[in-house]
């Protein structure tokens, strides 16, 4: 789908919502750091050249469009749910939550949310779940742009608090390096133990 495609699944909405967002999260599956999410909410009529789900474009690209969308968007938004966070209310909510805040950071209400996804956070508006909505909808998209580099710039401070991990490398996610640095340092306060815990439990039954 290109992004006037992308473009055009909003435009279906536009007549009815002019204030709509898109509202997309990063981070679920990592075994450490914070979870984020953005919300985006364009003029009707701006289309995003080279706009695309962020997990289809390059780390360039990503950071290209990350300062265009916020040049043209009306309001765009991002926010965190912690670490602590995740492992009181587990990590969908957790995600549910900093898209939540994302969209209470609009300084508007929307008409209409599209959330990417099957599942859609508590909102003080209609919300849509949209499954693949990062690769439909151009508000979607948008957003998973902003949650994606805000996170991985994260990640890179991260990386200076904590260097013997290489979060700069895996970016918190379950590589083998990653494993590999665990095994050798053990878990630091942003690791999530809960994502951990059948890791260890395989570790010791192997033996190792």
């Amino acid at each position: 789908m290109n992004e006037n495609a992308l473009y055009e699944f909003d435009k279906r909405f536009y007549g009815e919502y002019p204030l709509l967002c898109g509202i997309d999260e990063a981070g679920r599956g990592p075994l450490a750091g914070d979870v984020f999410a953005a919300a985006v909410i364009f003029p009707p009529d701006a289309v995003i050249d080279g706009i695309n789900d962020s997990k289809k474009l390059s780390e360039k690209k990503r950071e290209q469009l990350f300062d265009v969308i916020k040049q043209k968007a009306l309001y765009w938004s991002i926010a965190t749910a912690s670490v602590e966070e995740i492992e009181q209310i587990n990590i969908l909510n957790a995600a549910m939550l900093a898209m939540k805040r994302a969209v209470e950071g609009l300084g508007v209400t929307p008409q209409l949310a599209l959330a990417d996804g099957n599942k859609t956070p508590q909102l003080g508006c209609p919300v849509r779940a949209v499954v693949k909505g990062d690769a439909k909808s151009q508000s979607i998209a948008a957003a998973s742009i902003l949650a994606k580099v805000a996170r991985d710039r994260y990640m890179l401070e991260t990386a200076k608090k904590y260097p013997q991990y290489l979060f700069e490398k895996h970016k918190g996610y379950g590589t083998k390096l990653h494993y590999e640095m665990i095994d050798r340092y053990g878990e630091c306060e942003i690791h999530r133990h809960s994502f951990l815990k059948k890791y260890y439990a395989k570790r010791e039954t192997s033996g190792e």
